[in-house]
């Protein structure tokens, strides 16, 4: 599987994980961006706040990248990661200025067969995309596992690792999953709907639910 992902595929992934990962860490310290209430946290908590979104992030961006490419894979296509540095610039900024993460720093690219004319039809594109939020979906449920055996949001608030790194990964799951499955410009869900209304309508809800749950934990 990892001779199927080349160097430069690896180095956008990295590139893109780390930006991610710091984009979070900046939202942790300055929910409302650097100009607003800054949280104080000494050195110690703040790797420890980079080191949770590292993994967590690690785990929601690569594995929904890589569930685009092997199911391109899968129908016949070659596909690879790519990083959009004008993209990463603007994530970045948003999360310092105004605390919101805008996740698109990047995409993965369908190259199709040039020697057969073959293209991707509607429904390999929209099985493709819905790959992606699916695979968020379903690591929403051991992160969530993970945060009510550890305890729950009293212990989250209470330092407890465990329980912080539960609650981060279904937040950035949810997060990735819903962002997503918008219907709009080269988002997965409007792939998704130009397939198939239904599974659109399913996924769509199943990601806002849990981004839902995501910031109401107690109700977990």
């Amino acid at each position: 599987m990892l001779e199927r992902i080349s160097r430069q595929e690896r180095f956008d992934l990295l590139v893109a994980w780390g930006a991610i990962s710091l984009a979070f860490l900046i939202i942790n310290i300055a929910p409302n961006g650097v100009l607003g209430p800054i949280i104080p946290v000494k050195l110690i908590d703040a790797l420890k706040l980079l080191g949770i979104s590292l993994v967590t992030v690690g785990i929601a961006f690569v594995l929904h990248e890589m569930a685009h490419k092997f199911t391109a894979i899968k129908f016949g296509f070659w596909a690879e990661f790519r990083k959009n540095n004008s993209m990463l610039l603007i994530m970045g900024a948003l999360a310092a200025l105004v605390g919101m993460i805008f996740a698109v720093p990047g995409a993965t690219v369908i190259y199709t067969n040039s020697f057969d004319s073959r293209g991707i039809n509607r429904e390999q594109n929209g099985k493709i995309a819905a790959a992606g939020p699916l695979v968020n979906l379903l690591l929403w449920i051991p992160f969530a596992l993970i945060f009510l055996i550890s305890g729950g949001f009293a212990a989250a608030i209470s330092d407890n690792l465990l329980a912080e790194i539960g609650l981060a990964g279904i937040r950035i799951n949810a997060i990735i999953a819903a962002f997503n499955m918008l219907p709009v410009s080269i988002l997965d869900g409007r792939k998704v709907l130009a397939w198939n209304t239904g599974i659109f309508i399913v996924l769509i809800v199943a990601a806002f639910g849990t981004l839902l749950l995501s910031y109401y934990p107690q109700l977990l």
